[in-house]
């Protein structure tokens, strides 16, 4: 765990890359690939939860709040870099959990953390903006209490959850940088048209944008419409994930070993580790 002088310094660094530029924020799903984009010279990292429940074995939304904080403490304990926590909806039903666990989450010695308005029943899979809000307002609350200096970010989930309407996600985004978010955040969103409608709707506040898959835009395009940050979610792990499953998938159907091809060397991560240890 590093040291409460180290925890504000990164804290400090974390807030200044929203107020200016355009930031790749990439997120690791376990501390071997925390330390390896640090190395890259990225300027902080996030965690997925996607990324991290599949590493559990567990399917996305499925891990307990005791595993999530330890999940952050080790990914933050990895590296030197400021770290944004994929906080899902709180891990509560209520206002007064997400602030009880927002409080630990704060502990961990993470920069930033994000609150999202999904419920989880795909029936009814956002929450009404009130009852979100009134989650937003508790998790600022919280961060206030613990000295204010964790960035927060409130996310609308609409177009990830199947309920692809602009206007209500900028109205919700609207909300939550009302409530007290730091930056906001609607992941799905992908034309130009519909990241400016978001940048400019929450004006001044940072937004972040997700780049889960291919795209044409390139990070001076999005850079360009006034996106602060981007995140890539689970892709990474996603990735990580494919090379492991063909390779693997290979040998069990047609008892192929050609799935090695492109494996990373052994040796070369061995020095990686070797060094980032010594140093």
């Amino acid at each position: 765990m590093p040291s409460l002088q180290d925890v504000s310094a990164r804290r400090r660094v974390f807030r200044q890359l929203h107020e200016s530029g355009c930031s790749v924020i990439p997120n690791p799903w376990d501390a071997g690939s925390a330390r390896y984009l640090q190395g890259l010279g990225f300027k902080a990292l996030a965690t997925t939860s996607p990324g991290a429940a599949w590493s559990h074995a567990k399917a996305d939304g499925q891990m307990s709040i005791d595993e999530v904080l330890v999940h952050l403490r080790e990914i933050v304990a990895a590296t030197g870099l400021p770290v944004n926590a994929d906080f899902e909806g709180g891990f509560a039903p209520d206002a007064a959990g997400v602030a009880r666990n927002v409080r630990l989450a704060v502990e961990t010695g993470v920069a930033g953390l994000s609150i999202e308005d999904s419920t989880g029943d795909a029936s009814d899979p956002l929450r009404d903006i009130a009852s979100a809000v009134e989650r937003m307002r508790a998790a600022r609350a919280a961060i206030d209490e613990a000295g204010g200096d964790t960035l927060l970010v409130g996310r609308a989930e609409n177009f990830i959850v199947g309920r692809p309407d602009l206007d209500d996600a900028i109205r919700r985004l609207q909300a939550y940088a009302e409530a007290g978010a730091d930056c906001l955040y609607a992941p799905g969103i992908k034309t130009r048209e519909q990241i400016a409608a978001v940048v400019a709707a929450v004006a001044p506040k940072p937004v972040n944008l997700l780049v889960g898959s291919t795209t044409e835009l390139t990070l001076g395009d999005i850079a360009a419409l006034g996106v602060r940050r981007v995140s890539v979610g689970g892709a990474m792990a996603r990735s990580a994930w494919g090379g492991f499953m063909r390779a693997a998938q290979a040998i069990a159907r047609d008892g192929s070993f050609d799935g090695f091809a492109g494996a990373a060397p052994g040796a070369e991560l061995n020095a990686l580790f070797r060094e980032d240890q010594a140093g």
